[in-house]
């Protein structure tokens, strides 16, 4: 702030002199301008590569459930025949070194969906991220 005496009637006025500020600014103003571009932007991200394999697409694993005339209940993974007993391990073993960890479970109509819940959830244990239900519809590709 400077004060300044003014002749004519001897007081003291004061007045802000802004010139000093405004020098202030212009150079922060500048020294913004010049660090922003120079600022990195965005995130460093790393994108999943190919592997150099042959992309072979993985099977999909279809789990059927059938009732069978007078025997009790019938499990098959692919068409192979399996045990319920074996149903548990046969999945783990399948979805152990899979990348694609998709089961697709088919049930006749005359089982009971408790049945078909069971399996859901051996292949929920066994490892199987996605597990989806095939209707007569979706077969027949409606």
């Amino acid at each position: 702030m400077a004060m300044t005496a003014n002749s004519g009637s001897g007081g003291i006025s004061s007045e802000i002199n802004v010139t000093p500020l405004i020098d202030v600014l212009l150079v922060l103003l500048i020294i913004f301008m010049v660090i922003v571009p120079v600022a990195p932007k965005g995130l460093g991200v790393q994108v999943p590569q190919p592997s150099k394999q042959d992309n072979a697409v993985d099977d999909a694993i279809v789990v059927s459930v059938s009732n069978t005339s007078g025997l009790g209940t019938a499990y098959k993974i692919n068409q192979e025949s399996v045990a319920k007993g074996d149903l548990f391990t046969r999945l783990s073993a399948i979805y152990a070194n899979r990348g694609n960890r998709v089961m697709f479970v088919r049930g006749d109509d005359s089982v009971q969906y408790a049945q078909v819940a069971e399996v859901i959830d051996m292949g929920r244990s066994a490892g199987a991220d996605h597990v989806g239900l095939m209707t007569p519809k979706i077969e027949s590709g409606q």
